[in-house]
């Protein structure tokens, strides 16, 4: 084990959707070749793993995670030599891959489905979960308002079957072993493509036994087997896994030795702290958060984020009380939010713009303890399009210059629409116009991504919340090759704290010029930010 390549421990995740990237065939389609073409900007952006949502064929009833076949990718977007294309590219400039790839359910286009449907003699009429009658407690709808049950009747089959999303995407019965065998033949074929990793969204349904409807009896059996073949296949390959579970139903998903599950999750314990603490301008929450979350194996990470592709729910890992100020703050109206329970909005329409709390922000996710995540287009601050129905709304159109359809595609006829007005317009907020900028959002990401590439500590290291007397204050001490201090100013007042150990640490990197630190005092400016580093004497402990 010691041996093993623990990446993912370190770098920067960037998440991006094919079909809104870059079009590269004029099609209005993002596409794979667009993809390709774009791999140098990834790489001087300073990202080491893409993490790419689906790509297989889909109606894209769901924005693609309805898979009608998994051993292709969806015409529209290019083909299986532009995907293996786009993965070389990637490899060459240093950047993994790791394939959003939903494993708990398919289309019900998918053959699997129709074949069985069609009989109960038919193999694959147990790929799925069916039953003469809906259970009288069956699993709870994920998304209110758009679903009516977890079972839907099919007239053919004779039957209902479950579905814990759509009713359009029936749900595997992942305890047949015949399933398990399929899905792990799907995974080996696109590792033999070059992937590095799957993301394996909704982690705990995977794992449930649902068919009685009772979901309450979790086995996870079933990923330690995964985890077991991935190895065989390839040593290296990553799983990252979507739970967003109180902090007790946390650490089974890693396994008792970091080794036999996952070896990434995604730390939404972090992402309520972090956003709780930007709507009240108190450290507090996100230091109940840190602490409150469970400290992961050695080998494995958490993967932080403040935005991903799905609306910001907080309803596992915030009390009503603090999700309400959130809320309050940065989804004030009914639009902002989607099913009762999360924010559609982006990173920077919910910081209004604001080019100091927006590098705040991003300063604290790439200074927090993990493994940084960025959704596409947070790095010169994309906006949303709240025309767009539920999660769509934050899943929009890439904007790189100021052309027609901001050089995502000379179509007239877009996958999404293009937003050219307003302070998030293409006009405004482009690729092509920050490039030229050198006080640019982009080249402020640019140069922050390259720093916490310096500072592996952060992701290797030993690190506490350090006191510092001010409750708008969030220091957290990092101790590795050297001793790195971060501190967060989460007010709009200039603050004066005090922190032990700091004279002789150097800024090397801040949200404006201060001095230098002495006798332990440290400023910050409103919404400020300040990275000090030291050497670490032979002589000190790392604790």
């Amino acid at each position: 084990m010691a041996m093993l390549d623990l990446w993912w421990k370190n770098g920067l995740v960037y998440c991006l959707d094919t079909k809104t990237w870059l079009d590269g065939n004029g099609d209005g389609i993002g596409d794979l070749a667009g993809l390709a073409s774009s791999v140098d900007y990834l790489a001087g952006l300073g990202v080491t793993c893409v993490w790419l949502m689906p790509v297989c064929p889909s109606p894209w009833r769901d924005d693609g995670y309805d898979v009608s076949d998994y051993y292709s990718v969806d015409p529209r977007l290019g083909t299986l030599g532009d995907f293996v294309s786009f993965v070389h590219a990637a490899h060459a400039a240093g950047i993994r891959v790791v394939l959003d790839l939903p494993l708990n359910h398919t289309s019900i286009e998918h053959p699997w489905f129709q074949a069985a449907r069609e009989s109960k003699e038919s193999p694959f009429r147990d790929y799925y979960v069916w039953s003469d009658e809906p259970p009288p407690n069956p699993p709870p709808v994920v998304f209110p308002g758009e679903q009516e049950s977890t079972f839907t009747y099919d007239s053919v089959a004779g039957q209902y079957y479950v579905h814990r999303y759509y009713s359009f995407m029936p749900e595997l019965n992942t305890s047949n072993p015949l399933v398990r065998k399929e899905l792990y033949k799907i995974l080996g074929f696109w590792l033999a493509l070059g992937v590095d990793g799957f993301r394996i969204d909704s982690l705990p349904f995977l794992v449930e036994e649902i068919a009685d409807g009772g979901g309450e009896e979790a086995s996870h059996e079933y990923l330690r087997d995964m985890r077991s073949f991935l190895g065989r296949r390839k040593g290296s390959t990553v799983l990252v896994g979507e739970a967003n579970l109180p902090a007790p139903q946390l650490l089974p998903y890693f396994g008792k030795s970091g080794a036999e599950q996952m070896q990434v999750l995604f730390d939404f314990f972090t992402c309520a702290g972090a956003w709780t603490a930007l709507a009240t301008g108190s450290a507090a929450p996100l230091i109940g958060k840190l602490r409150e979350r469970p400290e992961p194996p050695p080998i494995c990470q958490y993967l932080t984020f403040l935005r991903h592709h799905d609306e910001l729910s907080f309803e596992h890992v915030l009390s009503k009380s603090d999700a309400e100020r959130v809320f309050d703050r940065f989804a004030p109206e009914e639009n902002h939010r989607a099913y009762g329970r999360g924010i559609r909005r982006r990173l920077a329409s919910m910081l209004d713009g604001d080019p100091a709390r927006i590098r705040l922000a991003l300063s604290l996710l790439l200074s927090l303890p993990g493994t940084p995540m960025l959704l596409y287009g947070d790095e010169i601050g994309l906006g949303d399009n709240l025309e767009l129905d539920g999660r769509l709304a934050c899943r929009t159109l890439m904007q790189w210059n100021n052309r027609e359809n901001g050089g995502f595609s000379p179509a007239s006829t877009l996958v999404r629409p293009a937003v050219a007005d307003g302070s998030f317009g293409y006009r405004e907020r482009n690729v092509g116009t920050q490039l030229k900028n050198p006080n640019s959002l982009l080249h402020w990401v640019r140069r922050a991504a390259a720093l916490r590439r310096q500072c592996p500590e952060i992701g290797d290291g030993v690190w506490k919340i350090l006191d510092t007397g001010d409750d708008s204050v969030l220091a957290l001490r990092y101790r590795g090759q050297h001793d790195l201090v971060v501190a967060h100013n989460l007010s709009d007042r200039r603050v004066e704290t005090h922190l032990p150990d700091l004279d002789g640490a150097d800024d090397i990197f801040a949200d404006g010029e201060y001095a230098a630190p002495k006798d332990g005092r440290l400023e910050l400016a409103p919404h400020g930010f300040r990275w000090l580093r030291r050497p670490l004497l032979s002589t000190e402990v790392v604790a």
